[in-house]
């Protein structure tokens, strides 16, 4: 008999987080990140080499410091890598193939991001913040800060932003000079140097202004000329990608037909015509990985390549759970290179495409990377930095469902069953419902399903209308209608368990999310009392005022509600959940972080101060310094203290209540 155990929450310190594959360009060595919590409870990463052929591997950077976004100098002898191993911020080192010690080649003041190599080896591009008029730092602490911008705070940015605009720079590493490539008011982004290094291309976002929400375009720059714009769309694009024979410029965007639940689409500007053409116009998929779990960030970047020959593109695109690898050719024609019931979320390719090196999870594994040939579809894998610590726990493995919602609507979703389940016996089922809401449940690992199955809880997850992966019609589903449609998706997932399922206890129903979760779970407490006991995490209470607070809110009420705060108020004052606040009977935790941008905290104390003023039984957990990632990339000891708070509140209403360390519920 099996005496593993099942993940605990301080299984968080042991896992490892495998990601960033970059093929060397002689085919023979693989770089990539290896993340870790260190013995102070702090993140740190460093870079590996891989030898492909015998699969000896080295680390290649040590110390306490984050070593990100290994690239490899397009005759291979050297390896640039960002890391913030010099005054905390993050800047490009250059190492030699062959060993050394790391070379800095910038020296910026708040930092760079996304470094490439010039074509020549002799350049780096990167991009940085620059900031005018004012430093929001030592604003803060000499005087008023002076705010006259639309967008002037964003989450995950600890100062407002009011005068800081993203632009593009390249270094020589002979001489170290410094050449600002971009200039204006606004922000540049996903910058690449064209196949000959004589242009860049990157994309612009337009003035912040009312009605440019998230408008972008994608530029073309020669050296010594001014910026062209060559995309077409009157919407967002994004992630440039130049084909390696100068002749294509690749990017992904859509025109906001449906707000924020727009499907991306793959767009080819021809340099030699002056054209454009979609190549995707008739496939119904997310490109990008839109796939939620608590041990990646969700980026949906595509990670678009090309061919070595400039005939096709490879891009991940997410569907129906999972997130897998696809090919298009210029004329349209599309073909799923890997597929599987797996999270595919990076990947190298090498010039023969031959090879493919996956970065996969599952929901039985962390993470780690993988050699599939396109061919024969043979695949082994060649890492096994997690393989400690899975052979010392046992996992739940989560079965999939489909049910049909109240108005016939099919729903896919997954159940997992407690870790030590017996047949015969009862056990309480927790719903957790994820964020975005244009997001995708999938087969991934979650540390977080686990911890709640090893304690002894069913978990039902479920992607109702509004989730990606389902296709356009389907993710559009919720807008202008939350706590319609999706409400019932869920119940009725809750009500296709309870039939199928018959060790579930009815009694012992919980329910919790986070952002649109949490706004969901609001939502629930606020129209039924039968959950035991409810969750609700970094979530929205109040659309009139998130309108004015949060740093999306002010395009997002209205793409995703259906109005502006002068618009329609009532509308917004419909849909939100503390409107409903005099019906919970459900114990409600309220869990938030104190610089969340995208959720502000005071979402919290309103809900918060609403029940308590009506002596209803609630608590208001306050996560000091964390954004609206806590769960994902926060700080690892208050990632812990949310689980102990979460799994403490939901054990304290259980009827077998499980040991907590949550104290002094009342």
């Amino acid at each position: 008999m099996d005496q593993r155990k099942g993940v605990q929450i301080d299984d968080l310190l042991r896992l490892k987080f495998v990601s960033d594959p970059q093929l060397s360009p002689d085919g023979k060595r693989l770089a990539y990140v290896v993340k870790e919590i260190n013995d102070d409870k702090k993140y740190q990463s460093h870079i590996y080499l891989m030898d492909v052929e015998t699969k000896d591997m080295v680390r290649w950077t040590s110390g306490p410091s984050m070593d990100v976004h290994p690239r490899w100098s397009p005759d291979g002898s050297k390896l640039l890598f960002l890391s913030n191993r010099s005054e905390k911020k993050m800047q490009a080192f250059v190492i030699s193939a062959k060993g050394g010690e790391p070379e800095q080649v910038t020296k910026v003041e708040k930092g760079i991001s996304n470094p490439s190599w010039h074509p020549d080896g002799q350049s780096i591009l990167y991009g940085f913040t620059v900031e005018e008029d004012q430093d929001s730092d030592e604003a803060s602490l000499k005087g008023p800060i002076i705010v006259d911008k639309l967008k002037y705070k964003a989450d995950g940015v600890p100062t407002l932003t009011t005068q800081s605009y993203a632009h593009i720079a390249m270094v020589s590493l002979k001489t170290g000079d410094v050449q600002v490539l971009t200039e204006g008011d606004t922000n540049h982004y996903y910058a690449n140097f064209s196949h000959d290094g004589k242009a860049i291309v990157y994309a612009r976002f337009a003035e912040d202004q009312p009605g440019s929400y998230m408008k972008s375009k994608i530029y073309l720059q020669e050296f010594g000329g001014k910026p062209v714009a060559i995309s077409t769309l009157n919407g967002t694009v994004s992630h440039p990608v130049c084909s390696p024979d100068g002749r294509y410029i690749a990017y992904v965007g859509h025109n906001q037909k449906y707000g924020p639940a727009t499907y991306n689409e793959i767009w080819v500007y021809n340099r030699e015509k002056g054209t454009t053409q979609c190549l995707t116009d008739k496939l119904d998929i997310q490109i990008g990985d839109v796939m939620i779990s608590d041990l990646h960030s969700v980026e949906a970047s595509p990670n678009m390549k090309w061919c070595h020959n400039s005939e096709k593109l490879y891009f991940l695109a997410s569907e129906f759970g999972n997130t897998e690898l696809y090919s298009i050719d210029l004329y349209g024609n599309v073909e799923k290179i890997v597929e599987g019931d797996r999270h595919i979320f990076q990947y190298a390719m090498d010039d023969d495409s031959k090879d493919v090196y996956l970065a996969v999870s599952t929901p039985s594994h962390p993470g780690d990377l993988v050699r599939h040939d396109i061919n024969s579809l043979l695949e082994e894998p060649i890492t096994f930095h997690n393989e400690d610590l899975l052979s010392n726990i046992t996992l739940s493995v989560p079965e999939p469902i489909q049910y049909a919602s109240q108005d016939g609507t099919v729903i896919h979703g997954w159940m997992l069953k407690p870790n030590d389940f017996v047949s015969g016996k009862k056990y309480p089922m927790i719903l957790y419902i994820h964020g975005g809401p244009h997001m995708m449940y999938g087969n991934t690992f979650f540390h977080e399903f686990q911890v709640l199955t090893a304690k002894g809880y069913a978990v039902l997850y479920l992607n109702p209308r509004g989730s990606h992966g389902y296709g356009q019609t389907f993710v559009d589903g919720c807008r202008g209608d939350y706590g319609g449609g999706d409400y019932h998706d869920l119940m009725a997932g809750v009500d296709h368990a309870l039939d199928s399922y018959d060790w579930i206890d009815p009694e012992e129903l919980y329910v919790t999310g986070g952002s649109y979760g949490g706004f969901m779970t609001n939502w629930i407490v606020g129209s039924t009392n039968r959950f035991k006991a409810a969750v609700t995490q970094r979530s929205i209470c109040n659309w009139q005022s998130f309108y004015g607070v949060s740093d999306i809110g002010y395009f997002f009420t209205k793409g995703e509600i259906g109005a502006h705060m002068e618009e329609d108020p009532e509308k917004l004052w419909y849909h939100s959940p503390i409107r409903l606040v005099k019906n919970v009977e459900t114990p409600l935790l309220i869990l938030h972080g104190e610089k969340d941008f995208r959720c502000p905290i005071e979402q919290a104390e309103q809900l918060y101060i609403a029940l308590k003023h009506q002596n209803k039984a609630t608590r208001l957990v306050r996560f000091p310094d964390a954004d609206h990632n806590l769960s994902r990339n926060g700080d690892p000891s208050m990632r812990m203290a949310r689980l102990e708070q979460i799994t403490g509140w939901f054990d304290h209403y259980r009827v077998t209540p499980q040991t907590s360390k949550m104290v002094n519920v009342q």
